[in-house]
């Protein structure tokens, strides 16, 4: 089915998709921020999540506050416990140090807070757009549009922006999004693109969307 982009209704995908959301598992960083997690235990889990699979970030997550909630804390046991706390999240000796960096930057500039921006966010060590847009939304609960591999492909799949990157995917989706959809877009379509539409042979013959959906990329399907 065709579908062009500037006709796509993004309105009736994300009812489809939100419709069937329980059915799926929340990210691992909603399922964080929803179990009450502080803007900097959200800035810390979205550090440790990345190039990290879901199940190590959660419990990579535990180990580590366990021991510390605070910037001041983090400072406080240092880079070598906090390795031993967070391995084997992908790259932990970098992380480690990162966190370390961060937390010092966070209470020396910002007063032990996290900061509510975006370019404040960007200014951190390792911060890109997609972990400072993560940090509005789940730690804010502020308007933002977190583009990571998910995203980025799902949009792209189904018509609605035509892009080559996550980056000019987000600023795509910044100019024709609902901003009423910009804080939910992540959190659903991550848990859409893990369990439905798949990088490789997507479940399209069990998508709640497939009638909107135009396909493009996909080769074989289930």
């Amino acid at each position: 089915m065709s579908t062009p982009a500037e006709k796509f209704d993004i309105d009736r995908f994300i009812h489809a998709i939100e419709s069937n959301y329980r059915q799926w598992n929340p990210p691992v960083i909603t399922f964080i921020a929803q179990r009450g997690a502080t803007p900097f235990q959200i800035l810390v889990s979205t550090l440790l999540s990345l190039r990290t699979k879901d199940e190590v970030t959660a419990k990579a997550a535990q180990r580590l506050f366990a021991q510390v909630q605070t910037p001041e804390q983090i400072l406080a046991i240092g880079e070598n416990k906090i390795q031993k706390l967070i391995y084997p999240v992908g790259f932990y000796t970098t992380k480690a140090a990162r966190l370390v960096k961060i937390s010092r930057i966070i209470i020396e500039k910002h007063k032990g807070k996290v900061p509510d921006e975006l370019d404040a966010l960007l200014e951190l060590p390792g911060v890109g757009r997609k972990t400072a847009n993560l940090v509005l939304v789940e730690g804010f609960q502020k308007p933002a549009i977190c583009v990571d591999t998910h995203v980025h492909r799902i949009s792209n799949r189904i018509g609605y922006v035509r892009t080559k990157t996550p980056d000019k995917t987000e600023f795509a989706l910044r100019k024709k999004l609902p901003l009423k959809h910009w804080i939910k877009y992540n959190e659903l379509l991550v848990a859409f693109g893990q369990v439905i539409c798949r990088p490789i042979s997507p479940f399209c013959s069990r998508c709640p969307a497939s009638r909107l959906c135009t396909r493009i990329g996909v080769k074989t399907s289930r």
